[in-house]
């Protein structure tokens, strides 16, 4: 058997063996190579590349200054007073909506009510009583054929008096 150095060479087995020299770990070829600390292995954290634009997002998320952080501050105070403005507006005319639907309930009731009083008046009324009251009592008499005065229609809806009527 030759011995050189830190490796050793085996003649007729066809098992070569290297050691490093921390004497820790070592590369041995062969069928009957053992295993050296495969628990170790397991729980030995392995390392991973890391792609180009990762390491590009994570530089730039390091590098945040004061003028960028100012700028996102102002942004989110921006967009906080704009989404508060939104939802009061949206208060507004949701209240808007209800108060004008109770007005038309309250004026759809008063419509109700003043068409019921005015049928009720209507009903109440008898021309034969007040004509009997004008003449009987209050000594009224109908007019005269030379007190009518008929004034001519021009097509308007009424008549408008600039003079006195002579008798």
């Amino acid at each position: 058997m030759a011995q050189t150095g830190k490796s050793r060479q085996y003649r007729s087995t066809g098992k070569s063996e290297y050691r490093r020299s921390d004497s820790r770990s070592a590369y041995v070829a062969g069928n009957t190579v053992r295993k050296l600390n495969v628990v170790e292995e397991i729980h030995k954290p392995r390392k991973q590349e890391l792609s180009h634009a990762v390491k590009k997002n994570r530089d730039k998320a390091v590098y945040m200054n004061l003028g960028y952080v100012l700028f996102l501050s102002a942004s989110l105070l921006v967009a906080g007073i704009v989404l508060i403005g939104y939802i009061r507006l949206q208060s507004e005319i949701t209240a808007s909506v209800k108060h004008i639907a109770a007005m038309e309930s309250t004026l759809n009731s008063l419509k109700v009510s003043n068409d019921e009083e005015y049928s009720r008046i209507e009903s109440s009324v008898d021309l034969d009583e007040i004509r009997r009251i004008a003449i009987t009592e209050l000594g009224m008499t109908y007019p005269n054929q030379d007190q009518i005065v008929t004034i001519p229609d021009e097509g308007s809806d009424y008549v408008r008096q600039l003079a006195d009527i002579d008798d």
